[in-house]
Parts: structure tokens; C-alpha cells; sequence
């Protein structure tokens, strides 16, 4: 299935298929309010792991027709139908599909036989998930470890695949992806005084999950370079 990028790198890879290969770049939001492009004019694309606005709770529309196909009366059927459709549509975590299982009435029996046969022919992988997610939102929008794993917390991912996930970044590269969103924001900053550039550079990428001690040393030295006297700045939080 395809993944369309449209964040940080305006010409990134994009992930692969869920489960396998090696899934690159991709975003689904980057604009100017937080340091990304807005990238093409026109309706914005879907990133990796996001759902079409228009369906219900991430595919109801979707698994409604599903439904439709398959036999009535049987769950299992039913279960694996609804499954495949959200699974065509982007990649889910075994969480996500068993929300949208139950809220389909399915019973827990009969969701726990299709999650779990689901699990061992490889078409539900939370590591797989969680690393193209990862890869994806780095890249797209910028986003530091800590809010990735924040994001794949909501998403059902067990903790062990989520430091594994995240563990493909380091500080050194955390620090290159911030100085480069703040390169790309600076010049929207220029006119306001020091010390409200320099909230507004650090509370940006504090935003995006990054500690608070890498955000100010980065961000002074991009004023430091555009000639702004930063010896004075305090190291309150921001």
C-alpha cells in the first residue's frame, strides 16, 4: 500500500508496507505553525498510521462494508473481514484493530482467534509498527524520542517494542533534526526581540519532545550565528 510524505524533507522516502521491508520517512502535518512545509497546495495527504478524516473511528466505514461481505451470524468471519479492510487502508497496531473490533460488537472470543492468527502470519507486527512510526515521524515532522513514544503509548504498543523503536535514534541525531527545524523557523522569528525568540524557537521544539537543555543550547547558537548577544539569556524553563 502506498505512504505519501509531506513534512520535514520535502523529497523524504517514504515507509514501506507495514510488517516489512524498511519503512523511510513520511510525515502527515508538518506545517508553518511548528517548523514543517505546508508542502502541495490542496487537500493534505494522509501520513503513515493515519486514518481517512471522513470514517468513523478510524474505518467504520470501511468495516461496515466489510461486514456486508461476509457471512452473517458469524463473527470469525465478520472479525477477519473488518480486520483486512482497516488493514488496507494504513498499518495498525493489534490494539487499535481490537478497538475497532469491539466497537463493532465483535465478541472477545472470536477477536482474540483473528488477532491472534492475525499475529503469527505476520499481517499485525507492533515492532514492525512501531519502528516505521518512528522512522516516519522523525523524519516527517521532527519529533524527538519522547514524543514518539508518547504517541505509540496511545497506540497500544507494549513498552519493550517502544524503546526498541525509538532506540534507532540517538541524542547526536535528535540534535541535527532539531537544528534543522530551527533553521527552517528562524526567519519567521526575526523582528521580535531576543528573549521572545528565543521562547519561541525553544517552546517549539520542547514541543516536539526534546529536553529542555538540548532545545536552549541549540537555539542560542543559531541567534548566536545570526549575531544576537545570548550571554545574558537566563536558563529558565520555557
Amino acid at each position: 500500500m502506498p505512504y505519501e510524505s509531506d513534512g520535514l524533507y520535502e523529497h523524504g522516502d517514504d515507509p514501506g508496507p507495514h510488517g516489512g521491508g524498511s519503512p523511510r520517512g513520511g510525515s502527515r502535518d508538518g506545517g508553518p505553525h511548528d517548523g514543517g512545509p505546508r508542502g502541495r497546495r490542496g487537500r493534505r495527504r494522509r501520513g503513515f498510521g493515519e486514518a481517512a478524516a471522513d470514517t468513523e473511528d478510524g474505518g467504520a466505514l470501511s468495516s461496515s462494508r466489510a461486514e456486508q461481505e461476509a457471512p452473517p451470524g458469524d463473527p470469525v468471519e465478520r472479525a477477519r473481514a473488518i480486520c483486512l479492510r482497516l488493514l488496507t487502508g494504513t498499518p495498525r497496531t493489534r490494539k487499535q484493530l481490537a478497538d475497532a473490533l469491539r466497537k463493532r460488537q465483535i465478541p472477545d472470543d472470536a477477536a482474540e482467534e483473528v488477532l491472534s492468527r492475525f499475529e503469527e502470519v505476520g499481517l499485525i507486527n507492533d515492532g514492525a509498527f512501531a519502528d516505521a512510526w518512528v522512522e516516519s515521524r522523525h523524519h516527517g515532522r521532527g519529533l524527538a524520542r519522547r514524543a514518539l513514544a508518547r504517541e505509540l503509548r496511545t497506540k497500544g504498543v507494549d513498552s519493550t517494542l517502544i524503546d526498541e523503536a525509538v532506540s534507532q535514534l540517538d541524542s547526536e541525531q535528535e540534535e541535527e533534526t532539531a537544528r534543522e527545524l530551527v533553521a527552517r523557523k528562524l526567519r519567521s522569528t526575526r523582528g521580535l526581540d531576543r528573549d521572545k525568540r528565543l521562547r519561541r524557537l525553544a517552546g517549539m521544539l520542547a514541543r516536539k519532545g526534546y529536553p529542555e537543555g538540548m532545545a536552549l543550547r541549540v537555539v542560542r547558537q543559531a541567534l548566536e550565528e545570526e549575531g544576537e548577544d545570548t550571554e545574558f539569556l537566563g536558563d529558565e524553563g520555557f
